[in-house]
Parts: C-alpha cells; structure tokens; sequence
C-alpha cells in the first residue's frame, strides 16, 4: 500500500484511469476550448514518485497531446515540483461527506500566475468533476469545467 493510500483515501480513490471532456472558458464566461481527456493516475508503493498523472487529451481537429506530472507525499499533501510547475494537492477535512479535495500550482515562468482547483468525487467513486480557477495578478484568467468517468481502477 502507498504512503497516500494509508494517508489519503479520497485521494487514493483518484487512482485508475479517468475519460472525460475539458471546457475552457475566459474572464468574461465565453469558451474558448473544449477537448476529451484521458487521465491516468498511479500510486506506485515504492520508488522516486508518490504520485505519477498521465494526461492523454485529443481535439476533433485531431491534434493530441500527453502531459505527465509527479509528485511526492509529505506532511499530508501531494506535492508537485516540476520544471513548469510547483504546488500541492490535500483532501478538504472540513467536508464532512469526504468527497472534496483541493489542488493548488503556481507556473514557474509566470510568477503571478496561479490554479487553484476543486476536485469532487461521487459517493459511488465512479465519477469526479472538477472546476479550475486559473488567476493571473489575482484576476481571473481562465476557468475550466472538467467532467469524467472511471473506466479502469488501478491494478498493483
């Protein structure tokens, strides 16, 4: 069992792959993008990583992309250190239904630019929505609306 999964159950509940549909929407509440995604996540219970996120997203132009972010575990968070990025992850214990975690990121080259996101996990653990707020000199910049489904639980 990984440290997170003995620390962390909502979040442990994330691991296994997710499908679903980013919507990007500016300031002013227009979208601008819209894409599918794939989301692997994995818990690996030994190794460099605590955390290992592999985002597969294609657009109907047919354009595709694979992003993958790591992280460690420590003090009760997921933490993220990157060379784009550096934040963290926690659960929100003041939700009493245990469904709600947050995710906060600031971009290394853009030093007052930050996300926060809220992260929302379905009590039955197959579906999870999430909203992004992306802020820039403490303004919004962009929002995004993520829906998805589990299509497979991790193995091992």
């Amino acid at each position: 069992m990984s440290p997170i999964q003995q620390a962390m159950p909502l979040l442990a509940l994330n691991e296994g792959t997710w499908e679903g549909t980013y919507r990007y929407y500016d300031a002013a509440g227009e979208k601008v993008d819209e894409h599918a995604s794939r989301i692997v996540t994995r818990l690996p219970p030994d190794g460099p990583h605590a955390y290992v996120q592999t985002n597969h997203f294609s657009w109907p132009s047919g354009k595709r992309e694979v992003r993958e972010f790591t992280a460690s575990f420590r003090d009760g968070r997921i933490w993220f250190d990157s060379e784009s990025i550096a934040g963290w992850a926690a659960e929100v214990p003041l939700d009493p239904s245990g469904r709600t975690a947050m995710l906060y990121w600031t971009r290394k080259n853009e030093p007052d630019a930050y996300l926060y996101e809220m992260i929302q996990l379905s009590d039955c653990h197959r579906y999870r929505t999430r909203v992004c707020q992306w802020l820039a000199g403490g303004r919004t910049r962009l929002r995004t609306l993520i829906d998805e489904e589990k299509v497979s639980v991790a193995r091992g």
